[in-house]
């Protein structure tokens, strides 16, 4: 990947990854293209404040997200957010960022549920001066403008990315592994691999 000081067009990628799966490395892959980007850092949430669930370890996320986007250049997976105390916040993220890339212009991807709730985010308008809003979508979707918060919306710097049509979620995944059947076509084969060896998420 390009040096921190280079890279001019630089992605940000958060989540739980819980487990990282073909959606997440669908995603990645339209960023990487649409907004060709010269980096891109995937964000394993550390202790994530708005979830209401215990999250898996966060070594074994950060390893499954190693081996789903291991094809992928130029991906780096970014352990910031797990080695902080406390609760994490994307903002931090991004104004760490904004500083190891001065000359840079960062993007921040985005799933429609999340794009729907960003003001409840911590310092939400910070984040919008700090980054591109880049809300994925299907290709017959309304505008990105449209498809944020609507306290948002107004404000954003906001970029649409065209996604295909992907019924796949980790609650999804998460709920057919407690009930021991196969998620092969859902998430990359080391993936599989890795949470079959190390019986991940075994129960419900």
């Amino acid at each position: 990947m390009s040096a921190p000081s280079v890279a001019k067009r630089v992605g940000v990628f958060g989540g739980a990854f819980d487990p990282p799966h073909l959606g997440h490395v669908a995603l990645a892959q339209t960023a990487l293209k649409q907004l060709q980007l010269d980096c891109l850092h995937v964000v394993p949430t550390g202790q994530a404040w708005h979830k209401d669930r215990p999250l898996t370890a966060a070594a074994d996320r950060v390893a499954m997200a190693r081996l789903a986007f291991a094809g992928l250049a130029p991906v780096l997976v970014d352990e910031r957010e797990i080695m902080r105390t406390g609760a994490s916040y994307t903002v931090d993220t991004l104004q760490e960022l904004a500083r190891e890339y001065p000359q840079g212009e960062l993007f921040l991807i985005l799933g429609q549920d999340q794009a729907r709730v960003l003001s409840t985010w911590q310092r939400w308008s910070d984040i919008l001066r700090l980054a591109t809003i880049c809300v994925a979508s299907r290709p017959d979707s309304i505008a990105a403008s449209q498809l944020l918060d609507p306290k948002v919306g107004p404000q954003a710097k906001s970029v649409q990315l065209e996604m295909p049509r992907l019924d796949v979620s980790a609650t999804e995944i998460r709920r057919l592994l407690a009930q021991h059947c196969s998620v092969a076509p859902l998430v990359a084969e080391p993936v599989a691999r890795y949470i079959e060896t190390h019986h991940l998420y075994q129960t419900a």
